[in-house]
């Protein structure tokens, strides 16, 4: 009986922080403060009269004025407008937006990227794939957060977005697939991918935020070898241990093997998950999915009852949509583990060190006494 509280503790300590990233309304929840704009925080794309609204943001939780640590990054904003999309199954369309048959086709046709000065103003924009891409308008700068979330009302963050006239695309565009990534520029490398809200923010799905989308059901089917392996042996030897990771952030669900894009097609109405529009309520459509750690942590979060439906500010009826931003503030100092190493580490340890000494130094004396004696 001990031994299976231990593990299960551990076990918990383990696996449990990856369920509950979803609240962190950033991935990968463990980018250092020095990369925090790097963190993707959301992708909308939505119809506005003549023209398609995208809007990319990222930097969680912003609270300060600039200057921000934004030039050593590019966030890209991805199309794909040739894979072929079929809304057909019920599941998918509720979940995801659509049917994706062939995801391996998966590969940018327009890519909007943007590199931003320290003071969250446009520094340089790479357009590739629309026509005319100088009808385009352009905003840049901090605005409030929109995300409909009690832990992420009151703060900031820092967008990008852009009003495309709808002759811009294909006469013939019904069908857009989109995620957007952010790099380290000096590297090259991959930071953070987006696609349909709360997908990558979900621990399970961490694994996909440095690979495109053309590798993703790949990668999750090769994750769920191993993964499933585990949850067998938990089944048969730790049932209760079975049942915590079927509900962690680890275990790799059936309905998974779909690739981390947005579905938004012109043939149905807008909104989540056909699309993003700022008021759509990702926490409560999700859970109606299977994935409800937004949802919980929405009532966690805040005494408020009934759960914030809207967000915290209203939000434009027009461009650039998001609302102003709010008054800087300062920023709480981040927390620290050293109070705990050091009350339930170092001073066990010295304790324990001290009585191993003392009790060595007692019995080489009761030794040399002995030795004296004879």
């Amino acid at each position: 009986m001990k031994t299976q509280r231990v593990l299960f503790f551990a076990f918990a300590l383990l696996f449990l922080p990856l369920s509950g990233r979803a609240s962190d309304h950033a991935d990968p929840a463990w980018l250092s403060p020095d990369q925090a704009e790097a963190n993707i925080t959301g992708l909308f794309f939505f119809p506005d009269g003549d023209q398609m609204i995208a809007i990319l943001d990222v930097r969680r939780a912003l609270t300060t004025d600039p200057p921000y640590k934004l030039e050593p990054y590019e966030y890209t904003i991805n199309m794909d407008l040739h894979t072929h999309v079929v809304f057909d199954n019920a599941e998918d369309l509720a979940r995801y937006g659509g049917s994706i048959p062939k995801p391996e086709t998966i590969e940018p046709d327009i890519t909007l990227s943007f590199q931003l000065n320290n003071d969250a103003s446009l520094k340089s924009k790479v357009f590739k794939g629309l026509k005319n891409p100088e009808n385009i308008r352009i905003y840049t700068g901090v605005r409030d957060d929109p995300f409909i979330f009690p832990k992420f009302f009151k703060v900031n963050v820092i967008t990008m977005m852009v009003s495309i006239p709808k002759s811009s695309f294909p006469e013939t565009q019904k069908n857009w697939l989109l995620w957007a990534t952010s790099r380290d520029i000096a590297s090259g490398k991959q930071i953070d991918h987006v696609g349909r809200s709360n997908r990558t923010q979900l621990g399970r799905f961490d694994i996909l935020n440095t690979v495109p989308p053309s590798k993703h059901v790949e990668v999750l089917k090769e994750a769920a070898k191993s993964r499933d392996k585990l949850q067998q042996f938990l089944k048969d030897c730790l049932p209760p241990l079975a049942n915590l990771n079927q509900l962690s952030g680890l275990l790799i669900r059936h309905y998974d093997y779909f690739p981390d894009v947005m579905v938004y097609t012109n043939q149905l109405p807008a909104g989540f998950p056909n699309g993003r529009r700022l008021p759509d309520d990702v926490a409560l459509l999700t859970c109606a999915q299977g994935d409800c750690p937004l949802q919980e942590n929405a009532f966690i979060d805040t005494k408020q009852w009934p759960r914030a439906t809207v967000n915290d500010k209203p939000l434009l009826p027009a461009f650039p949509y998001l609302a102003e931003p709010w008054p800087a503030r300062e920023t709480p100092a981040p927390g620290s583990c050293w109070p705990y190493i050091w009350e339930y580490l170092v001073k066990p340890g010295l304790f324990v060190l001290a009585v191993v000494g003392g009790l060595i130094f007692w019995w080489r004396r009761h030794k040399k006494q002995q030795a004296a004696a004879a």
